[in-house]
């Protein structure tokens, strides 16, 4: 599977050095794909409302604890095609920001060699 690359910092697309928009493949994509359904609010894929992370019901305005966060992370990284387990890791909350890693691992069946990938949210 292939997905358009993010920048890991400013997470927005970025260009190759042919100077078009940079693509991600396997592993990568799938650990991408997977953090950016952690970046995901629970409702807000329109034509899917029932993907996403309950940030307005469970964490925002409340303090919650890390274990229903990586909870609610990995849930979201599960629903990625292919991704057959979700390793997350919080490394930092800082006043209202929290980061971390999500590492998932894949179903060789599907060809991806059950690799294991890594993506910072």
């Amino acid at each position: 599977m292939n997905t358009l690359y993010l920048d890991p910092v400013a997470w927005d697309l970025t260009l190759d050095a042919s100077a078009n928009i940079a693509m991600a493949t396997n592993p990568y994509a799938l650990a991408q794909d997977a953090a950016s359904a952690i970046k995901t609010f629970l409702g807000e894929v329109w034509y899917d409302t029932t993907i996403g992370v309950p940030y307005w019901d469970e964490i925002l305005g409340y303090p919650p604890s890390i274990e229903i966060m990586k909870s609610d992370f990995q849930a979201a990284a599960l629903t990625v095609p292919e991704v057959t387990a979700a390793n997350v890791f919080i490394s930092d909350i800082s006043g209202r920001v929290v980061s971390g890693q999500v590492q998932i691992t894949t179903d060789p069946s599907q060809g991806t060699s059950g690799v294991i990938a890594a993506a910072s949210f």
